[in-house]
């Protein structure tokens, strides 16, 4: 055992995922029904795996440039180009979407600055906020989980450092409307707060056209990734685009923790940007609708718009006790309480196959109705 006294006071403020408590609890059942994981069920695209490997038979094994390979840079600039017509924004590719987050709040929040987010949240911001020394500052936004410009003004105080927002969000599927983007990204311009959107399940949207706020502030920080949209959340890529100034800072910080974004990686981001994903999201449109109709008989909760989760209310107890029962009964999801403030709910995802999602929704089913 080593002494207490070595570890940092960060050690202590950041907490054990309870995403990941559910995966090792899963270790030890047998051929469980897991509704828990968030990451695509689907393999990466041919293409992309073709570009891969290119990549490692033509020797791209060794660092990149900290900003990224010029033919990523290049298929990211057009992209961003042409969502944002007129605006000078600046690239970085990233070591996945939490690494750009993580190297946005290192540039921006010092010691004891405020980061105001909706509740619920992303389970890593509360850890991200203490890794940088900031103080997280939530807003609720239950039932409807819709983002309420109002109350963000009012929980901005001259502390404020950061607005972070996530849309569509993991764990509510929820998409911030295109009002409410719209006056966040005048709020936090008038208030000059800097406003984070992370947009990493851009690509999952199912009623509405993508939007994002900084189609209403070129000084947007904008952070994006390919781990969800291609299948290959372990291959951890990500890019973000903002303000020049602030990706300079970013990319400085990346040359002395990241270095870069993995080199055979990035080869593989350039296919996967001419690579066609909207035949998968149709299906997880489907499949959304499959949870939703096999689940609004016996539960409380709001349709998602995007991403590939269900946040629906426990129909009895707390969300940890209706999860335990549910772990007892062989199937994997995560109490609402890992990603609020509130233990009144669950998530479930539903990147997985028709035939998983049809077990779980048999087995939620009878937990509601026991």
């Amino acid at each position: 055992m080593i002494p207490e006294s070595w570890l940092s006071d960060r050690c202590g403020a950041v907490e054990v995922s309870g995403v990941r408590k559910v995966f090792e609890l899963g270790k030890s059942l047998k051929n469980p029904v897991n509704l828990s994981i968030g990451q695509p069920h689907f393999d990466v695209p041919e293409p992309v795996k073709a570009a891969a490997k290119a990549a490692i038979d033509a020797g791209h094994n060794g660092y990149t440039v900290t900003q990224g390979i010029p033919e990523l840079i290049a298929a990211v600039r057009a992209d961003v180009a042409a969502r944002f017509p007129g605006q000078e924004r600046d690239v970085l590719v990233t070591s996945g979407t939490s690494g750009g987050l993580l190297l946005a709040l290192l540039a921006t929040v010092n010691p004891g600055d405020a980061i105001v987010t909706a509740d619920p949240y992303f389970v890593a911001y509360p850890n991200l906020a203490a890794l940088t020394g900031g103080r997280l500052v939530t807003v609720d936004t239950y039932p409807d989980f819709r983002l309420d410009p109002n109350t963000f003004a009012d929980a901005i105080t001259p502390r404020t450092k950061v607005v972070l927002i996530s849309t569509p969000s993991n764990p509510t599927g929820a998409v911030v409307d295109a009002a409410a983007q719209k006056a966040l990204a005048e709020l936090c311009r008038a208030r000059g707060v800097l406003l984070v959107s992370d947009e990493i399940y851009r690509a999952f949207h199912y009623e509405t056209a993508p939007l994002s706020p900084a189609s209403h502030d070129p000084n947007v920080l904008v952070i994006e990734g390919f781990g969800k949209t291609y299948g290959m959340t372990g291959w951890r890529l990500g890019w973000a685009h903002g303000p020049k100034r602030l990706i300079q800072e970013m990319a400085k910080l990346q040359q002395f923790t990241f270095v870069c974004a993995p080199s055979v990686v990035q080869h593989a981001g350039a296919a996967a940007m001419d690579y066609d994903v909207s035949g998968i999201v149709a299906d997880y449109r489907r499949k959304r609708d499959l949870l939703v109709s096999g689940l609004k008989d016996d539960y409380e909760f709001v349709v998602p718009g995007g991403a590939f989760y269900l946040f629906p209310k426990a129909p009895w107890g707390t969300g940890t006790e209706f999860v335990t029962e549910a772990i007892g009964h062989n199937l994997l999801v995560i109490p609402g309480g890992v990603f609020s403030r509130r233990d009144t709910h669950l998530r479930i995802s539903y990147a997985a196959a028709d035939e998983t999602l049809h077990r779980g929704i048999e087995v939620l089913r009878e937990l509601a109705r026991r």
